[in-house]
């Protein structure tokens, strides 16, 4: 992928854009619970009754829990090229924080090329853009 510096990402605050990208979430200091994508207020748990979530960075590695393959372009608002082109996309169970987080899986990475359990790592790919845009980050998830 081509520098990303200058890229701004389709979600701000989900993830950063460095060298090694990684997942913000949110994290309960009462309870031990993670949260994503970050949010603010109540804890989620329900046997917690802590009013405040600190923003967290969250593992950029995880093992790959299930996947699928979309074999089609969805309805609009989403963006495909001229030529749709299959993608994958992954459920990982995070390293340290044990939630699953679904994403997209790296572009060329098909359903063929995945193995549940296999280990995976985030890493930055590019949205489409709308005519006349530029090309927003995403993240994406590809086998470690």
């Amino acid at each position: 992928m081509s520098e990303t510096a200058d890229r701004l990402p389709a979600v701000d605050g989900w993830f950063t854009t460095g060298d090694e990208p990684h997942l913000i979430g949110a994290h309960c200091s009462q309870c031990g619970t993670y949260v994503f994508p970050p949010r603010s207020g109540d804890c989620p748990n329900p046997a917690c009754d802590a009013t405040e979530l600190q923003p967290t960075p969250l593992s950029r590695r995880g093992t790959l829990w299930s996947y699928a393959e979309n074999r089609y372009a969805p309805p609009p608002p989403f963006v495909a090229g001229e030529v749709f082109e299959p993608y994958a996309l992954a459920a990982v169970e995070l390293e340290a924080e044990g939630m699953i987080v679904l994403g997209q899986v790296a572009k060329g990475i098909l359903a063929a090329d995945l193995r549940v359990g296999m280990p995976m790592v985030l890493e930055l790919g590019e949205l489409l853009p709308e005519p006349g845009q530029d090309p927003k980050l995403i993240y994406v998830w590809a086998p470690a």
